[in-house]
């Protein structure tokens, strides 16, 4: 009798294991909506439909960047959810005509959220994917520009996994694309996808 109750014990813990294992392994929307948030999406859409981008891949960086973090500000200090550098703040709104803007408007998640998908967009342009933007967005431009000279110079495509020597820029380009997956199924209403 004692051998069959620890039995059962073992099989209930081994059966809660798995189910926990598959819970975390297949994200479903309620488990994806508790670990990635979403706060802003009306700001979040108008912006990117404003810079025609996936309000999905703007959550994601967002949550990569902040945690949806109003007014965060990071040791090199990057202001803001989608954690803008001041000087590149000064240069969108030079671009955008935003003649009254101050540094400390990025606390404001309307602006920081239109400067960062005019940025994205921006990046997106200059480099024609999403994967080069996403270096630049976290890499800098200066930096990705040589990792793509560096690739053609080898007479080859841009492969961020073989050409981007940063692991942090590397890791980020890889989670932001699967941050974007989770948030394009957990809030499809939310982001009107």
């Amino acid at each position: 009798m004692k051998r069959a109750v620890i039995i059962l014990v073992i099989l209930a813990v081994l059966l809660a294991a798995a189910a926990a294992a598959a819970v975390y392994i297949t994200k479903p929307d309620l488990y994806a909506r508790w670990l990635y948030p979403l706060d802003h999406s009306d700001l979040i859409t108008r912006s990117a439909a404003q810079n025609s981008l996936d309000p999905a891949l703007v959550a994601a960086i967002i949550f990569e960047e902040s945690g949806f973090e109003d007014g965060i500000r990071s040791d090199a200090g990057a202001v803001g959810l989608m954690q803008l550098m001041p000087s590149t703040a000064v240069w969108i709104a030079g671009k955008t005509g935003g003649a009254d803007f101050t540094v400390a408007d990025l606390g404001e998640p309307s602006i920081n959220i239109a400067y960062g998908c005019w940025y994205l967009r921006y990046l997106i342009d200059r480099y024609g994917s999403s994967d080069l933007a996403l270096a630049a967005y976290n890499g800098g431009t200066e930096n990705t520009d040589q990792w793509l000279a560096d690739a053609r110079s080898e007479g080859r495509d841009f492969n961020s996994d073989l050409d981007v020597p940063w692991t942090e820029t590397r890791e980020y380009i890889s989670r932001v694309d699967k941050t974007r997956d989770i948030y394009q199924r957990a809030y499809k209403a939310e982001l009107g996808i």
